[in-house]
């Protein structure tokens, strides 16, 4: 099948306002930046975002906080993203703070057709109010949901005409368990290729999971926190 669309605004076609949106990326890698940028051109406002975290004030989710347009980030911290911070402290945002394993985890289930499962990480916190626990081997446990997502906009090295996906690096931390949890996945890609272009022992994620694949025009991979040392 040929799941090429023709632009992105032809990938983000049908994200309706309220929805719930699965976001790709770690820190400012592997953020699907050009499908961020066109729902930021839309009227699309009330979103609930699952992502590891909402990039920075002026890049990656940080785009869609700065308008008011998202109303719930799940998410596993707050980052480098001053307007995050700002919101959730003021309220404006509603926030659900997760352990970064188990949002991983609750995104991997979802797309394995798990319904939820037990875990031990936030037991005797805050994360463990009003769940279920049991004891497995002598050790509590909390029950967790998997998530479930309309979308799921996830940003990939390079992608085939079929939806084969190959991530890079730091990239790969959480798109790929994203792009199986969404009814519908739209991968942007740097790099596509024609089918059979990519070797199998390499995909990481299989064309069923993606719906929608489109190159994207511009990356500009921009540094989550800069570092130098003095000259001497």
């Amino acid at each position: 099948m040929d799941k090429v669309v023709a632009n992105v605004k032809q990938a983000i076609e049908g994200i309706e306002s309220g929805m719930t949106l699965m976001i790709g990326g770690f820190g400012v890698c592997g953020l699907p930046e050009n499908a961020i940028a066109a729902l930021a051109e839309t009227d699309v406002v009330d979103v609930t975002c699952i992502s590891n975290n909402a990039g920075v004030a002026d890049f990656g989710l940080g785009v869609l906080l700065k308008d008011h347009r998202v109303k719930k980030m799940i998410a596993s911290y707050v980052g480098e993203n001053d307007e995050f911070e700002r919101q959730m402290l003021s309220g404006e945002l509603e926030v659900d703070l997760i352990p970064q394993g188990t949002l991983a985890e609750r995104c991997r289930a979802a797309g394995a057709g798990i319904p939820a499962f037990y875990t031990p990480a936030g037991y005797g916190t805050e994360v463990a109010e009003g769940k279920e626990v049991r004891v497995f081997n002598g050790k509590p446990h909390i029950l967790e949901h998997a998530f479930h997502a309309d979308f799921a906009l996830v940003k990939a090295w390079r992608g085939d005409r079929a939806g084969n996906l190959i991530f890079k690096g730091t990239a790969r931390n959480f798109n790929p368990m994203m792009a199986m949890a969404g009814k519908i996945t739209v991968a942007e890609v740097e790099e596509l290729v024609e089918n059979t272009e990519l070797d199998p022992n390499q995909i990481h994620t299989p064309g069923i999971f993606v719906q929608r694949i489109f190159q994207g025009d511009t990356y500009i991979k921009p540094i989550e926190q800069r570092t130098v040392r003095a000259r001497s």
